[in-house]
């Protein structure tokens, strides 16, 4: 598992960006979030919420706009962002987000967990933040 940690780290900045806006986060994932081995996934997602959990922002936002389709292990990603956020006291929104995408959110039943939006600024403005 070291090595897998180890190797998360490059990867988490290399596939994923963290921007914050005031209290609120923004997670950016890369198009070629996609092709991410699944084993790297989860090292990638602790490397990235650990600021997170250290500065809880008072919302999250996960920007899909750059990201085709997702398999499992993004899914699993986005629940452990869920359960983090949740237990804060916070909610996990998901912008950008296209047909497939909605497609697959719906087939799971995810798209009654989250609120889903067109674009970043949509969100944004939804939480009374700006971009």
């Amino acid at each position: 598992m070291a090595s897998e940690t180890s190797r998360a780290a490059p990867l988490a900045n290399e596939y994923f960006q963290v921007k914050r806006h005031d209290d609120i986060a923004v997670i950016i994932p890369s198009p070629e979030v996609e092709q991410l081995p699944e084993n790297l996934i989860l090292p990638a997602a602790q490397m990235i919420l650990a600021p997170l959990k250290d500065d809880p922002p008072s919302n999250l936002i996960v920007d899909l706009a750059g990201v085709r389709y997702f398999g499992s292990a993004f899914i699993t990603f986005l629940l452990r962002c869920h359960l983090l956020i949740r237990h804060q006291g916070s909610e996990l929104i998901l912008a950008g987000v296209n047909d497939r995408i909605r497609e697959l959110l719906k087939t799971t039943a995810l798209d009654t967990l989250w609120a889903l939006y067109d674009t970043r600024r949509e969100a944004m403005e939804a939480l009374g933040g700006s971009d």
